[in-house]
């Protein structure tokens, strides 16, 4: 019996900073898009390199097993040195790995990430055998005896056993969090139905909310102040869409801005939890994870969840690589009690 068994990917890391990165902001009328950039044709000089274990599947076993959950772990691998470096990870964790899937004819997921002077990154990714995950991998039996499935970003092949997964969850009276990744969500919406129908808790960030929705969040106009609302009206929209079962959570992040949840009756605002910014990489999979562990703990006190989330994410992003700054249940409520003025809001 386990706790929390998630699915999803697992990959090398390789952390790459440049000072010779420029950040380029572009507007239009109805949108703000934001680039990394260097300088065409000329050798850039690395101020700092890094490699770890991650992906979302990693991520998240990792962040369940520190917050004290019996936690097993669901992800394929390739045969070769950054399979080992995987493995080797692992070595003094208490997750569980008797149902990870290691096929010596795929190469094993591998990311390049650009880091900027601001601590936000641009992934380069090759997803690999995170990419070919197939029914016949999964150990269904596994699911059927944990509490929660948490189904991290599926990528390529993988996205097609989605719907088979969680309708076997919920079928099995197991609790679901389901975080959508964008090979997922290019399958338009009329998809994303299926599998958002068996999940109770949804995670997005506010692009994927917008891809999934095809609804953009407007920028302030002479005429239209939409920052002076505490949530957007258009994120109040993307929220409505995207819940359509009433036992539904639905959580949107939206980086530095902080997170919105909605339950069908109340809209939550949790900013973000201040801290120095070494890397952003795995901050989303330590606030969806947190939060839906955190929901568990404090008896689905959505705030306060969301709450234990940001400080969460906060401390992964101190650190280089995705799972070094986690921290347990104990750590977070003590940063809490030591920032009583740091609270959440509903509207």
């Amino acid at each position: 019996m386990y706790d929390v068994i998630t699915i999803g990917s697992a990959t090398m890391d390789v952390f790459v900073e440049s000072d010779d990165a420029n950040i380029v902001s572009v507007y239009t009328k109805n949108k703000k898009s934001e680039f990394m950039s260097y300088p065409y044709g000329a050798k850039v000089e690395i101020s700092d390199f890094d490699s770890q274990v991650g992906g979302g599947g990693v991520n998240t076993a990792a962040n369940f097993a520190n917050l004290g959950y019996k936690t097993g772990a669901i992800f394929k691998i390739g045969d070769d040195i950054y399979s080992d470096g995987i493995l080797q990870s692992f070595k003094n964790s208490k997750v569980d790995l008797s149902n990870i899937v290691q096929d010596k004819s795929l190469s094993t997921g591998f990311s390049i990430i650009l880091v900027s002077f601001q601590g936000d990154r641009t992934v380069l990714a090759h997803r690999g055998a995170n990419a070919k995950i197939k029914k016949s991998d999964i150990n269904f039996e596994a699911i059927k005896a944990a509490k929660l499935l948490y189904i991290a970003p599926m990528n390529g092949d993988s996205t097609k056993i989605l719907d088979d997964i969680a309708n076997f969850a919920r079928e099995n009276n197991v609790y679901v969090c389901f975080n959508a990744g964008s090979s997922s969500l290019k399958k338009g919406f009329n998809y994303l139905k299926k599998i958002l129908a068996n999940a109770n808790i949804v995670m997005m960030n506010k692009e994927e909310a917008s891809m999934a929705t095809q609804i953009e969040v407007r920028p302030d106009t002479r005429d239209e102040k939409f920052s002076n609302e505490l949530i957007h009206p258009d994120v109040k929209e993307m929220f409505k869409k995207l819940k359509i079962a009433d036992y539904q959570i639905i959580v949107i992040t939206d980086g530095k801005n902080g997170a919105y949840a909605y339950n069908g009756k109340q809209y939550y605002y949790c900013p973000v939890f201040d801290g120095p910014v070494v890397s952003t990489l795995g901050a989303g999979d330590a606030f969806a994870s947190t939060f839906c562990a955190a929901l568990e703990k404090t008896n689905k006190d959505i705030g306060k969840a969301l709450m234990y989330a940001s400080v969460n994410s906060a401390g992964v992003v101190s650190k280089f690589g995705a799972t070094q700054g986690l921290l347990t249940f104990e750590q977070i409520e003590n940063i809490l009690k030591d920032n009583p003025d740091y609270n959440y809001k509903i509207d």
